[in-house]
Parts: C-alpha cells; structure tokens; sequence
C-alpha cells in the first residue's frame, strides 16, 4: 500500500494532529449554513460532527460532558449511538462558532499530550492503557489508531458536505485504508459468505494505491477460513486460482473508505469487477466496520 499506514507512535502522533488539524481549519471559516449543512452520517450536520469530536477528545482528557437527556432520534438504533450522542446533544443549542472555539482549545491541549508521548520509552509506551469511550480499556498505539479512524471518517463527512474534497493521501486515509483491509478475511468469510476455493482481490486506484486479496480455504475443522494474501500474483499459501474462481473488485480510495465508513450504498459506489459480480456485491455490502 501506498502511502504505508502509519505503525510507530510518533507516525501514528503525527497522523493524529494532522487529521485533526484538517478539522479545524474546515471549521474555522464555516458560515452558520455551512454548519447546518446535513452529512453523510445519518442525522448529523457539519456542526454535530464537530461537536462529536469535541466530546470524544474531551472525554479522553479525563473531561466528560456533563450527561443530558437524548431525545429518541430516528438515527439512534443502539445503546453505545445514545451514548455517542449526549455530547451532541449537549451542544446542539450553542453557536456552531463557539464549537469551534472550544475545539480548538480541546485540540490544542490534547495535541500537547500526545506530542509529550513521543518523549517515553517503547517499554513506557507499551505499559500505557486507555479508557476508550463505551467503557473498553486498550493499549495506547491501538487506542490511537482507532481514533485516528474516527477522526479522519468525520473530517471526510465535513468535507462531502461543504463540498471541499482533499486529504485522501494523507497518513490519516492510509491509518483507515488499513483497518478496513486487515479486516478482508473477517468480512469475506464471516460476513458476505465466500465459499471456499475462491479468492476476493481489492484494488485501489488512489490516492492510497494498495492491492490485497484473501483466500477462502478450509480449516483443520473443515470450517471456511480466509488467508489474506500478499501483493502479486502468488502468496505463501500458493498461487491466486484460474479465472472464474476469483472476482477482482477496483475503485478509488474515496469509494472504498466511504462505504467501509457506511456513508454510502453499495449501489452508491462507482466500481468495476473482473469476476463474480454477486460475490463483489456480497463483498462491498458487507465492508462496513464502523459501530
């Protein structure tokens, strides 16, 4: 893949202040229509996505919002989305300026705690966990990819919505190109029901270029299992089968890491496929990863 995602923690630092930097400067010159903009992501607006990223970066400061009481909205269908909600709730009667205003000193001081990490042994590094919202405790370089993800998926959500498209070579867009890749085997097998004997290639057109396939094969138990493979034409578990057992789907960064954020349809999407077309469309049904 290329741009590579990042792994160390000043890369995954770096990728952090980067995507949020990009949020900010979104923000800062929306007007109060931009703010009242609806985005991809069901039920909120440009502002109610600022809103959540205050909150969430808040809460990971040790500064929880306040809770308040979540009106039964349409977009709301777990505990876990109610919960995510309160923080947007809480600011839904403020100003979209004054969101910004209070995402930027979030941002400022959070940014300062994480940069201050890079000064810590890997050792050091390694022992930290971090109380993730839901209650979920996990160790730091995790914690940081995650929220990498969900910073850079509401970042693009901003931008579809004030129509200024950008940032899909950036660290960010590689961090969550990834996430949605290393998952293939699990999506293939679990979710769309490849059978066995065949492979699911992914071909990226850019800006993030990154080719990868799995190979669905029995287990020990005779269960399906999926073996991601490596880039070209032969892997470690052998060579990709003749044609008709294996359904190459290609499309842009932009299509591909929209559905996988589940903004969009699959009937949405503009891609191409060499091979089955129902175990494509199986394939991109079931790429979503987000809660």
């Amino acid at each position: 893949m290329h741009p590579a995602a990042p792994e160390e923690l000043s890369e995954l630092v770096d990728a952090y202040t980067q995507t949020a930097q990009a949020i900010i400067d979104l923000a800062f010159p929306c007007s109060d229509r931009d703010f009242d903009k609806p985005t991809e992501c069901p039920g909120w607006t440009v502002k109610d996505q600022l809103s959540h990223v205050v909150a969430l970066e808040a809460g990971l400061m040790g500064r929880p919002d306040p809770e308040v009481e979540v009106p039964d909205h349409d977009h709301l269908h777990s505990d876990f989305a109610r919960g995510i909600e309160q923080g947007v709730e809480l600011r839904r009667p403020r100003p979209g300026a004054e969101v910004v205003q209070e995402l930027q000193q979030v941002m400022a001081r959070r940014l300062g705690q994480l940069k201050d990490l890079k000064e810590l042994d890997p050792e050091e590094v390694d022992a930290i966990v971090v109380d993730m919202p839901g209650g979920k405790q996990m160790p730091l370089l995790r914690a940081l990819r995650i929220r990498i993800n969900d910073l850079w998926v509401h970042e693009q959500d901003i931008r579809a919505a004030l129509g200024r498209p950008g940032n899909l070579d950036s660290l960010g867009a590689a961090n969550f190109t990834q996430t949605v890749l290393d998952a293939l085997p699990m999506i293939v097998v679990k979710r769309a029901g490849v059978p066995t004997g065949r492979v699911v290639m992914i071909e990226l057109t850019g800006p993030v270029v990154a080719r990868s396939g799995v190979r669905v094969e029995e287990d020990e138990d005779g269960k399906p299992h999926g073996s991601l493979m490596f880039t070209g034409g032969v892997d470690e578990t052998g060579p990709i089968p003749v044609i008709g057992k294996t359904t190459s789907i290609q499309m842009s960064t932009e299509a591909f890491t929209r559905r996988a954020a589940g903004r969009r349809s699959t009937e949405d999407l503009h891609y191409s496929v060499h091979g089955d077309d129902d175990v494509a469309r199986r394939v991109l049904d079931s790429l979503v990863i987000t809660p």
